[in-house]
């Protein structure tokens, strides 16, 4: 799809933008440039590459889960407006 000055005048008076003739041409022709780019790339053929969660091979350290924090429901729970079965009640707030 080639990007001519026309689609960039409209392009930038719906995003309000100011651009004039000249600017029109110059990012017509890049904006052609880099969708020519876009189409090399979608004729790579990457059939058989794995997916990668990282582009680099590294773990995450992850720290064991352990409770750091004593559990003080019990103190606080006598506080709440409201509780059920030692849970905290709310008021709704969505219908």
């Amino acid at each position: 799809m080639a990007i001519d000055s026309r689609v960039v005048a409209r392009v930038a008076h719906l995003a309000r933008l100011q651009v004039d003739d000249g600017e029109s041409e110059a990012l017509s022709e890049r904006l052609n440039e880099i969708l020519g780019m876009v189409d090399q790339l979608q004729q790579a053929d990457v059939g058989e590459v794995e997916p990668l969660a990282h582009p680099l091979e590294v773990s995450q350290p992850l720290r064991d889960d352990q409770v750091d924090e004593p559990d003080v429901r019990d103190k606080v729970l006598p506080l709440a407006p409201a509780s059920e079965d030692g849970c905290f009640l709310v008021p709704r707030v969505i219908e």
